[in-house]
């Protein structure tokens, strides 16, 4: 199976511009691709877990992604999507998020001498001068073509400002000059960008006459059409910090079952034939373990095979056999708090999981703490109610547990 066969099976491939140049290229690893992430944030999350993904299968198969961070298309905003105006950001806050993306892109892609690149279209976009640009591709585009895009629909009933308007031309801009100067010859994105690409291929056609390709991956939405990576705490985040290894995996581990193998084939690396041996098992116990091995897969790919082992360890105590299974709970009152929290050796103290104060603090300074399957390193270490109220599960060893709850 070729690789571009491989997407098909996988039904990652929502759109191509043309489909025979497109599989010739990435077939033979001829594809030099870019993918476009703008730091709205300082962690990707799930949603770009796709492209991710995408950008690390191209370059097992020879092909060369190229990271392009939108710190100049930042300033502007993509209205793909959108009902309001997204907020501006400073060019401090926007080269602190790029350089977050860049630690987490390298768990995915080799950023190694002739490999991939990671680019910044603030370089080129900044620097330019208005009534230049508006002259060298102001004429290349259609008002009414670009305001009949779905990419601007929803903002038009709000109100579309000329601020925004431009963003279809920055991102266009941005395909013609990786073009021109790194022989970018392919841009893939998200099914919502579909305009935004086109505008691209078009501007090279028209510019330079010469042809440059776009493909589309679908959105990862669940059974019911909603896009996945969301939880009542909000987005789920590939920093450790905003969600932890223990609730990265429990969001995979508890996913519809209508969904698994759809989630098993698009993210996960594990041979089709194994997942086509997967959805041919029977059973509630079966279909827990299809979610056990996709939360176990995609956990490695994010945080690393230890940290992937520490997690499964925990949420085994919580489904032992694949069956919800009770773990032993605290329930802490207002009056176990000081300043509206708890701090680490406190809890495991009120746990039972120590049997004094100087015992927990040097379990914690052993290594032999987590929380939420995140390993606990400062001794003073607090927990605010607001975590405590959605619970924690608390462990000391490999096979000592409790989750904390703070009553009401």
């Amino acid at each position: 199976m070729t690789c571009y066969e491989e997407l098909v099976a996988r039904g990652l491939i929502a759109q191509v511009t043309d489909e025979k140049e497109i599989r010739e290229l990435i077939d033979s690893g001829k594809a030099v691709f870019y993918i476009g992430f703008d730091p709205t944030a300082d962690s990707l999350h799930v949603g770009h877990f796709m492209a991710l993904c995408l950008m690390k299968r191209l370059q097992m198969a020879g092909n060369r992604p190229i990271a392009l961070i939108g710190g100049g298309t930042a300033y502007i905003g993509d209205p793909s999507g959108r009902t309001d105006m997204r907020t501006m950001m400073t060019p401090e806050t926007i080269q602190h998020n790029s350089a977050c993306f860049r630690r987490q892109m390298e768990r995915f892609i080799d950023f190694g001498e002739g490999k991939a690149m990671m680019v910044n279209n603030a370089d080129w976009l900044l620097p330019l001068n208005y009534v230049e640009l508006l002259r060298e591709v102001g004429g290349c585009f259609s008002v009414n073509r670009m305001l009949s895009a779905e990419c601007y629909r929803q903002r038009m009933e709000r109100g579309l400002s000329f601020l925004e308007f431009n963003y279809m031309i920055m991102q266009s801009y941005d395909f013609y000059h990786m073009f021109r100067t790194l022989g970018c010859n392919m841009q893939f994105g998200g099914d919502d960008q579909w305009s935004n690409m086109l505008g691209g291929t078009e501007l090279i056609r028209r510019k330079l006459g010469k042809d440059a390709y776009a493909m589309t991956i679908n959105l990862l939405l669940n059974s019911e059409g909603k896009k996945m990576g969301k939880t009542a705490k909000g987005a789920v985040w590939l920093d450790p910090e905003k969600t932890t290894p223990y609730e990265f995996y429990q969001y995979w581990r508890n996913v519809a079952d209508s969904d698994v193998m759809k989630c098993l084939r698009m993210l996960t690396f594990l041979p089709l034939e194994e997942i086509a041996r997967m959805e041919a098992w029977e059973g509630g116990s079966r279909i827990n373990e299809a979610k056990e091995i996709l939360a176990y897969e995609l956990t490695k790919l994010v945080h690393g095979e230890e940290e992937a082992k520490t997690v499964q360890d925990a949420s085994r105590a919580l489904f032992a056999s694949g069956e919800s299974a009770e773990m032993p709970t605290v329930i802490l009152e207002e009056s176990d708090l000081a300043d509206g929290a708890a701090d680490i050796v406190g809890l495991l103290l009120r746990a039972g999981l120590v049997p004094s104060r100087s015992e927990g603090r040097r379990a914690v300074e052993q290594g032999g703490v987590t929380v939420d399957g995140k390993k606990v390193e400062d001794i003073r270490a607090t927990y605010t109610a607001e975590q405590l109220h959605a619970g924690l599960v608390l462990r000391r060893g490999k096979k000592n547990y409790k989750k904390i709850v703070l009553k009401g």
